[in-house]
């Protein structure tokens, strides 16, 4: 599973609009995981975070 990250930019060709098309193709990502059964336990995705 991938985990999206905003850095601060100094270009300014990154807008509001970038952002929403990464979230929302990570949130089609996310329901299409769903619906093929391909879902992640809650304790193994706290066991992911605390590796990072």
């Amino acid at each position: 599973m991938a985990l999206a990250q905003a850095t601060k930019s100094h270009e300014p060709t990154y807008t509001i609009n970038d952002a929403m098309d990464v979230l929302l193709s990570r949130l089609d990502e996310a329901i299409d995981d769903m619906e093929s059964d391909r879902v992640q336990i809650v304790e193994e995705a706290w066991a992911e975070i605390d590796a990072i």
